[in-house]
């Protein structure tokens, strides 16, 4: 249990061990998923909604549970974790649109994106409506 782990401080290394497990071994919809992610949040002393890359690391195949307002408060920090994940939630996706049509990530704005970029969003491009996909250089 998280509490058992959080008693002698390694609270995050027990979620780092959870972030890297197979993920298919709890279905999606399994409240367990969720429990596991709010006392991740808490082991790691996240305050509000935002998550740094470090963080991100930790939480592993968590990210992919993590709602809209966690996405948007991250900003770019989850978009490489997230583009692990093998299916996204519609909120999940319209925070991921907002974030990368922001350009206020390390891939920058759409009208700046190239090949390689495209190739780094990797699983992301699926998310992409045609507002973000026509403002792509061809």
């Amino acid at each position: 249990s998280p509490s058992d782990y959080a008693a002698t401080g390694s609270c995050s290394q027990f979620f780092s061990n959870i972030g890297k497990a197979n993920v298919d071994v709890l279905p999606r919809e399994a409240p367990q998923r969720q429990q596991l992610l709010l006392e991740a949040l808490e082991c790691l002393e996240i305050p509000g909604t935002e998550i740094n890359e470090e963080q991100a690391e930790t939480l592993g195949w968590l990210v992919c549970d993590l709602g809209g307002e966690y996405i948007r408060s991250s900003g770019g920090s989850l978009l490489k974790d997230l583009s692990q994940c093998g299916f996204f939630l519609p909120e999940q996706e319209e925070a991921i649109r907002d974030v990368l049509s922001s350009g206020n990530t390390t891939f920058g704005p759409p009208a700046a994106w190239s090949a390689f970029t495209l190739s780094e969003l990797g699983r992301l491009l699926p998310v992409l409506d045609h507002s973000i996909l026509q403002q792509i250089p061809k």
